[in-house]
């Protein structure tokens, strides 16, 4: 009899006993070394096309580079730099470059695994030569985007279009000449590599 209850007890006391166990903490996650990366460099070849004088576009082949630092998930402040050295074509008048110097916010966010895309709004200043105007430096901005592939953590490759807006004139331009001021939108492109840290 003594016996039998013995195993009544037992026999209820197991279960308590396996609820009484803790169980052992689980791993924290690894953290991932490269969430902390806020700012990207890229720099790339690049094109525009451009109308410093009226009824004379040219196509212009030069380097753009630049930095992006990043505000949250999906935002970031961008400053941008380019020069195009000359024309790939002679052309008829001058010989013209041009220069610009722009920054301006973006916001991004991922679209496939490795994919991300982004837009942005620009605004600063061109520079241009080799065609006679005046003035040589010009108030520049306008809108953009693209298209960027994650290579490795903090190896990515992008490619970019803008549509870019200045200003220029001619030299001895006045009314008589029927020169005026003209504002332009001049579209570029290009193909950057960027390095994350």
């Amino acid at each position: 009899m003594k016996s039998k209850w013995l195993f009544l007890v037992l026999a209820a006391g197991m279960p308590l006993a396996a609820l009484a166990q803790i169980a052992p903490d689980k791993p924290a996650p690894a953290e991932n070394p490269d969430a902390g990366l806020k700012w990207q460099v890229y720099a790339g070849a690049s094109y525009t096309s451009i109308n410093q004088v009226n009824q004379s576009r040219y196509g212009l082949i030069g380097a753009d580079f630049g930095v992006a630092r990043d505000l949250g998930r999906f935002f970031a402040v961008v400053a941008d730099g380019s020069y195009y050295p000359g024309s790939y074509a002679s052309g008829n008048p001058g010989n013209p470059k041009v220069s610009m110097v722009l920054a301006g916010p973006e916001v991004h966010g991922p679209i496939l695994e490795k994919w991300n895309l982004f837009g942005r709004v620009l605004l600063g200043g061109a520079h241009t030569g080799g065609t006679g105007q005046t003035p040589d430096i010009s108030f520049a901005g306008g809108l953009g985007g693209g298209v960027e592939y994650q290579w490795r953590p903090r190896i990515s490759f992008q490619a970019y279009g803008d549509d870019i807006a200045s200003s220029f004139s001619l030299i001895n331009n006045s009314p008589e000449l029927g020169y005026s001021p003209h504002r332009l939108w001049n579209p570029r492109a290009g193909i950057n590599v960027a390095y994350r840290f």
